[in-house]
């Protein structure tokens, strides 16, 4: 069960995870961080791939885990749990929460998102998080029945490619259109404890930080970029 409304709002959930490739994607280094976010008061983390959120559910068994799983599909721009078969994995390896791409692009295999909330909701009884890039699409996935929206993808997706995260734009407006009971979380492009401040001051009832936090791998070459310009 989620942790009471009370104990998430204002809070941080620290996104952790590693590009392709990189040493920092070992599970036993992904749990070791989800571990020390949660022990210095990150209300939970967020956590890519099953393998990942099974040996942060090990390590950690009482933490609030946000799952999903990045795959690519040559006929879909959408690669947050795209399908039916990553969001049944992603509950199978014990995720509290499930986040998926609820964006209007079409889907790998042309599944629909109103359908696959509602399978995800009758069957797995799952707590959903909506990663979306507009007003739209938040106030149309909180309609089908996402328990959650977060501004994820604003920047990412083809309608957004010329703007830039944090969604500052898009806070405000969403929590006055979304229902009270709907969590508004802003995740993407904060990088500073002040814009984490900024973003609840903006309406989101909780913020996601990753790369500021436990990106090692963007955060060294950001370094070097700025020290070799």
């Amino acid at each position: 069960m989620l942790p009471e409304r009370q104990r998430l709002q204002s809070g941080l959930i620290v996104s952790v995870q590693a590009p392709e490739g990189s040493p920092m994607r070992n599970p036993d280094v992904i749990a070791a961080m989800a571990e020390a976010s949660l022990n210095n008061g990150a209300v939970g983390v967020r956590l890519e791939s099953p393998e990942h959120i099974g040996a942060v559910r090990r390590r950690c068994p009482e933490a609030l885990i946000v799952g999903l799983w990045k795959r690519t599909f040559p006929e879909s721009s959408v690669y947050i749990t795209p399908s039916w078969s990553e969001i049944q994995a992603v509950w199978a390896a014990g995720a509290d929460v499930i986040a998926l791409d609820a964006t209007d692009r079409a889907r790998p295999g042309d599944e629909e998102l109103a359908d696959l909330i509602a399978r995800a909701r009758a069957d797995l009884g799952a707590v959903l998080m909506a990663d979306v890039d507009s007003l739209a699409n938040g106030l149309r996935a909180a309609a089908l029945g996402c328990h959650w929206v977060g501004t994820t993808l604003y920047g990412y997706t083809e309608a957004t490619a010329e703007t830039k995260p944090p969604a500052w734009s898009l806070l405000a407006p969403l929590r006055a259109q979304l229902p009270a009971e709907v969590m508004l979380v802003c995740e993407g492009g904060i990088a500073t404890a002040e814009q984490a401040r900024r973003a609840l001051s903006e309406g989101a009832d909780a913020v996601v930080v990753g790369t500021a936090i436990t990106g090692v791998d963007l955060q060294v070459a950001s370094y070097l970029r700025a020290l070799s310009s």
